[in-house]
């Protein structure tokens, strides 16, 4: 109870803040939601967007699974939660960017790398991450020589960019990224250093887009 206790005191806090002090924000979001950006990201409990970009409510379309995977168009007939959301951000919201937010110390992407023994029948997980399949098979050919630490890193990123190729996948998101109507990004997140890096897709890497701050 003591977790519920601070959930609903967190409420009270975010209910003077928003229908107190910002009033005025939630009468327009009592009309509609108008986000200009949907974001992928892992349900890790660390890893929270709007904390992350200290956002308001409204700012952020947010969808998050198990290490911030965009599995590849179909039209299969089965369920497709995240489809289903990419859909309704880009055509119905007409979102602007999508930024697919990957982070250090993932634990679907370690699931990934070191294939463990499954704890239910379904495997839910494992078949899951096997949409970064790719990327494992990257990082294994090209960092063999490199520890394990380092391998799950380089896949943490290289699964981003996998997400990144299977939006493109989708006639309506190759649409209008060809129309310059969206733009597609791609970050990860450190969470050991608090830094923040952007994949540049002219030099097919990341590079540091906010640095770590300074140890005192």
């Amino acid at each position: 109870m003591e977790d519920i206790e601070k959930f609903i005191g967190g409420f009270r806090r975010f209910q003077h803040k928003y229908f107190g002090e910002h009033s005025s924000l939630f009468e327009e979001l009592k009309q509609g939601q108008n986000p200009k950006t949907l974001l992928i990201g892992c349900s890790d409990s660390r890893v929270d967007p709007a904390l992350l970009m200290d956002c308001d409510p409204g700012d952020l379309f947010v969808v998050r699974n198990v290490a911030n995977l965009v599995p590849p168009y179909e039209t299969d007939g089965a369920f497709h939660g995240v489809s289903s959301a990419i859909e309704y951000a880009a055509v119905h919201l007409e979102v602007s960017k999508i930024i697919v937010l990957g982070h250090s110390a993932c634990g679907g992407i370690r699931a990934l790398m070191q294939n463990p023994e499954s704890k239910t029948e379904a495997n839910f997980v494992g078949r899951w991450v096997r949409i970064a399949e790719n990327a494992r098979e990257q990082v294994r050919r090209e960092l063999s020589h490199k520890d394990e630490e380092r391998q799950i890193r380089a896949c943490e990123m290289a699964a981003i960019i996998v997400s990144l190729d299977n939006l493109m996948s989708f006639p309506f998101i190759a649409e209008r990224v060809e129309a310059g109507k969206l733009s597609l990004i791609g970050w990860y997140f450190d969470i050991q250093q608090g830094a923040l890096y952007d994949f540049d897709q002219s030099i097919n890497r990341f590079r540091p887009l906010v640095t770590a701050i300074a140890s005192k």
